[in-house]
């Protein structure tokens, strides 16, 4: 039975409002969304926030659930789960008049995009083990704009993509890693077709310790060496003490940190406070789940979600124009 919820949210007649309570058995059912792809989201992308009981369960609210069914019925219709997520907390769909009372419920459609079709192919094509299929979806990908824009609106969906269908118990592990292999190999190559610049690295790219979803933060060290910068990019699971020794070597001035899920920002936390022991003078961070002062009192910058923005941020911290 779910929860009562008592408030006394006075609002223009002083009314008293009661708010329901589901754990994740109960929002599971009336959603229609599987209790694990509940959580995925949740850590994925941040589109439900539920609080926790003393013991650390779950609890939904009604508006809450309304986001799981908008998300379920974009999800559906063709969208990406990180793009749907990145239109709810936009405010770009509407929620409030979704109805959770029945699972099947949901008044949103929408149709799905070019992207989400490329998208859905790359997944399918993983999903049922085929190189050939996979490598021919990122083909297209990879010739329908500039790499950046590439990389934001179709790579990393895909591999964001890639997860859910893992979780959905769509696709297996080792499916999930060839498909996200081939991703890795083709970001190598642009990484490559960039060029060695002929001075010393200026920044230096990688992920915190513990941290191993690197794409995102390889795909950005991609960026800016197209920008002409020298870049060390030293990927996934950096210790602390193997930050402060690239920055020492390389004397690079900057230093880029990915925070991909909530559970990287204390490990994010601790490079930020040993580089800015070492007189490093410019720390960013980056990724899906960065956000402001991860160390406070430390000066770092938290770079916007787009790739090419994010590069033009640092590239200009550096006196550097692209």
């Amino acid at each position: 039975m779910s929860k009562q919820k008592h408030s006394r949210n006075r609002g223009a007649y002083g009314s008293i409002l009661i708010h329901s309570m589901y754990t994740i058995k109960e929002a599971s059912a009336r959603t229609g969304v599987g209790a694990p792809l509940i959580r995925a989201w949740e850590r994925r992308y941040g589109v439900v926030e539920p609080t926790r009981t003393a013991s650390g369960y779950r609890l939904y609210d009604d508006a809450t659930l309304r986001i799981l069914v908008v998300m379920r019925s974009l999800v559906e219709t063709g969208w990406t789960a990180s793009e749907a997520a990145r239109a709810i907390k936009a405010g770009e769909v509407a929620i409030e008049d979704v109805s959770v009372e029945r699972p099947a419920g949901g008044p949103v459609r929408a149709e799905p995009t070019h992207r989400a079709r490329l998208i859905e192919r790359f997944v399918a094509a993983a999903e049922a083990a085929s190189a050939a299929g996979t490598e021919a979806a990122l083909d297209e990908m990879l010739v329908s704009g500039s790499f950046e824009a590439v990389a934001d609106d179709l790579l990393l969906p895909a591999v964001a993509a890639l997860g859910d269908a893992w979780v959905a118990g769509r696709m297996s592990v080792a499916a999930e890693h060839a498909a996200s292999a081939a991703v890795a190999r083709r970001l190598s190559a642009v990484f490559q077709a960039a060029g060695v610049p002929a001075s010393s690295a200026a920044v230096v790219v990688g992920l915190p310790p513990g941290s191993r979803h690197e794409l995102g933060a390889f795909a950005f060290a991609t960026a800016l060496r197209r920008r002409g910068l020298g870049v060390l990019y030293l990927g996934s699971d950096v210790t602390v003490d193997g930050w402060v020794d690239a920055l020492s070597r390389t004397r690079a001035r900057a230093a880029v940190i990915g925070v991909v899920t909530s559970e990287d920002r204390p490990a994010a936390a601790s490079v930020v406070v040993a580089l800015h022991a070492a007189g490093v003078s410019i720390i960013a961070v980056g990724g899906q789940a960065a956000q402001p002062d991860p160390a406070p009192g430390h000066g770092v910058i938290v770079l916007p979600p787009r790739i090419a923005e994010a590069a033009e941020v640092v590239a200009r911290s550096l006196g550097r124009r692209g």
